[in-house]
């Protein structure tokens, strides 16, 4: 008998349907075949004081906790199926066992750490399948490797799981324990959250600066000025002061241009790569505005539940080359609405174009790229989010086969009174991959470029009338889930040093199968809020990021760790030196947070219900600014600026989101600081003005106010209902019968 153990109880069903199994009291049998499943993670590491009981309470003199060995546990709330895998496992009538959960690092370690606890020493073997339609899963039974030949993947798995649990418990705690506030430190969370202060101090440090444009009309086309000496090419147009851009527009009006260069060259724009999780989850942000926890979620119910994507937690952009027969299979059991354009696909000989682009052996490690899988779909079955996030994935692979987007860029420059006016245009010569795939339009967007008349040297046109626009720079935008995903993914993007660059190409900061979760753990702990699609970190984030070493904050130095767990993981890597490396580490960090408490208050705090950290609102006031109103001293909470003397009557109140649903700024201390000492602030969406009792917003490019609130507030009554009799309350249904 073979025993089969599968992660979740859906793929054990799905084994057990192709290995002919009948249901039993918790498990499939067959008469060869024994299916059997996890909930997840039945095994995990022991807490500290289950390793010793001293570290049951939080002390300073009792850091750094480092066993010798960390104890694995079995989990209290699963131990049920523990028992009866455990069981099924020892049965003598069982003589090899198959571990068939997931295939990858999280998976390995799930069967691992339940084998070893059973106590099982019999031979097993590896199923490795990246699609569970019934076909991949019968071919992956044909292909079994012995469960050794995957002996790097556990090592790095098991490293990875005692790297963070050395790292949290001993930084977590002393971090904790000296400045008096729950603290989580974690290998992977810090940096990213480290990546988040970094943007919100950018665009809290970023002084915008007035420019402005001058366009010109000639009739049948325009073109805009540019200073020839400008050394980056995108604000060449920027004039800086109004009286230049005047003196220009004064020079030019109702002269004659001349064209002095007309220039057309074809361009091209190859198809998108394939999807591996990351940019999955990155373009679902975009495009549907899915987080990435969301769109992780969705693709696993598309490969579990429909059958209709093959496994998404793959890191890989790439097909190997012998699957090529099931990509024409994939690709012809499509819905009948994408076959147009299967068929208008370009082939050679009836054959699909072939691309180093798409078919790479080197590139395919655990898993290749997200792709459909052969089996027939019907989207008609979906939800709108399984549906909208099949159409992303089926688009993006047909796309991959067919030809560049091609067109001819003109570039003109005409000049007048020894000013130059750049226009450029492009016509579409070939719609290639972008009849698959059709350009997203943000709202409100004007066409980029537009075709231009034929024009050469030396013609010659009159300016018709110029256009003089008055415009601001704008902060770096916020990280959004598709932008903190892509930081996350290549931490040494911004780094200076090439060498380190270089070596940090394929060191990300977690895993794609983890990087939604890191994100999710930022904001239920209180560090990371969302607003929209905006992910901003919290007052308690950017403390955090002030008091822990650049060994823990820093996304390269986590990079670099990362690259080590894929290191042990080929083989190339000894685990026990990464892992003296890190209990070095968790020395080091222990050592760094009690030396000395530094100078950094945090916000109060409570805890949900449902465990989530919300911010207690405590005044801080803020020197150098008085109150309008009374003169007393300007003071900010969490979700307003007000007066510190509230308790005696004076009602001044600035609500920080006062003007978030104009499209406005959220206002910040360096705003309202600006605001109640100059009256007035500018800023890269518009103007802030307090004037007779009142903050207006009045956008860019408009002349009033799009809104306008008081600086005194006053509570609204609810206004009462006078000749009308109070409404008699619903009863509430109940199931009791009435007392008697």
């Amino acid at each position: 008998m073979i025993l089969v153990i599968a992660e979740k109880p859906s793929v054990a069903r799905d084994i057990a349907r192709v290995l002919k199994c009948s249901r039993k009291e918790g498990w499939f049998e067959s008469a060869a075949h024994q299916v059997t499943w996890a909930l997840g993670h039945l095994v995990t590491l022991k807490e500290p004081d289950e390793v010793d009981e001293r570290y049951k309470k939080w002390r300073k003199e009792d850091l750094p906790i480092l066993p010798e060995e960390i104890g694995t546990k079995v989990i209290a709330k699963t131990r049920s199926q523990f028992s009866l895998v455990k069981k099924l496992m020892n049965d003598k009538a069982v003589t090899r066992v198959v571990s068939a959960t997931d295939a990858g690092r999280e998976g390995e370690l799930i069967f691992r750490l339940i084998y070893e606890q059973a106590g099982c020493k019999k031979p097993v073997d590896r199923l490795w399948i990246s699609s569970l339609t019934d076909a991949a899963i019968r071919e992956g039974f044909d292909a079994l490797k012995p469960a050794s030949a995957y002996d790097g993947l556990y090592q790095s798995a098991l490293c990875r799981s005692q790297a963070d649990w050395l790292v949290g418990m001993n930084a977590s705690r002393a971090f904790t324990l000296q400045y008096n506030v729950l603290l989580s430190v974690g290998r992977v969370q810090t940096p990213t959250l480290a990546i988040l202060v970094e943007r919100e101090r950018e665009i809290r440090a970023f002084v915008p600066q007035d420019f402005f444009t001058l366009t010109a009309n000639f009739g049948d086309y325009t073109g805009q000025w540019f200073d020839r000496k400008a050394s980056d090419e995108r604000t060449a147009h920027r004039i800086l002061k109004k009286e230049q851009t005047e003196a220009i527009q004064k020079a030019v009006k109702g002269q004659t241009g001349t064209i002095t260069k007309a220039d057309t060259q074809p361009k091209r724009e190859l198809p998108p790569q394939l999807f591996d999780l990351t940019s999955l989850q990155r373009e679902a942000n975009r495009a549907l505005g899915f987080t990435a926890d969301k769109t992780l979620k969705v693709a696993q119910s598309l490969y579990e539940g429909k059958k209709a994507l093959t496994y998404p937690r793959t890191d890989s952009r790439y097909l190997p080359n012998d699957m090529i027969p099931r990509v024409s299979k994939a690709l012809s059991s499509l819905p009948d609405t994408y076959q147009p354009h299967v068929a208008a696909m370009p082939r050679k000989d009836g054959k699909l174009p072939y691309s180093r682009r798409i078919f790479d052996d080197a590139k395919v490690s655990d898993h290749h790229a997200i792709i459909p899988t052969p089996q027939k779909a019907d989207p008609g079955k979906f939800t709108a989010d399984e549906r909208a996030l099949y159409d992303l994935v089926v688009r993006r692979f047909i796309a991959a086969f067919y030809p560049a987007f091609e067109y001819d860029q003109t570039t003109v420059i005409t000049e007048v009174a020894g000013e130059p006016f750049k226009s450029t245009g492009r016509v579409v010569t070939k719609e290639g991959w972008k009849a698959v795939i059709p350009p997203a339009r943000k709202k409100g967007q004007e066409e980029e470029e537009t075709s231009l008349p034929a024009l050469s040297v030396g013609d010659t046109r009159a300016v018709k009338s110029t256009k003089l626009k008055q415009d601001t720079t704008k902060p770096p935008a916020p990280h959004t889930d598709a932008s903190l995903l892509a930081r996350m993914e290549r931490p040494g993007a911004q780094v200076e040093d090439e060498e380190l660059m270089e070596t940090l190409k394929k060191a990300g900061l977690g895993t794609p199968a983890t990087r939604a979760a890191t994100i999710e753990r930022l904001i239920q702990v209180g560090y990371a809020k969302r607003r929209g699609k905006v992910i901003s970190a919290t007052e308690k984030g950017e403390r955090l990021i002030d008091v822990v070493p650049e060994e823990i904050a820093s996304p390269v130095m986590t990079g670099k760790w990362e690259q080590a767990l894929e290191e042990i993981a080929r083989g190339e890597r000894d685990p026990k030196r990464f892992m003296d490396g890190i209990r070095r580490l968790s020395s080091f960090l222990v050592e760094d947070a009690l030396k000395e408490k530094k100078p950094v208050d945090f916000p109060g705090e409570v805890r949900t219900a449902r465990g989530k950290v919300k911010p207690v609102s405590t005044a801080k006031v803020l020197e150098g600014i008085a109150c309008p109103v009374c003169g007393k001293p300007v003071q900010e909470t969490d979700r307003a600026f007000g007066c510190s003397d509230w308790k005696n009557g004076c009602n001044f109140t600035l609500w920080k989101n006062a003007f978030s649903r104009v499209k406005g700024p959220m206002l910040n201390e360096g705003i309202v600081r600006l605001l109640l000492l100059q009256g007035e602030v500018r800023g890269s969406s518009g103007v802030l003005r307090v004037r007779d009792g009142q903050l207006s917003f009045t956008p860019n490019q408009q002349d009033t106010p799009s809104h306008t609130v008081p600086l005194r507030y006053v509570r609204q009554e609810k206004p009462a209902n006078e000749g009308k009799p109070a409404r008699k309350p619903a009863a509430r249904r109940t199931t009791k019968k009435p007392k008697p």
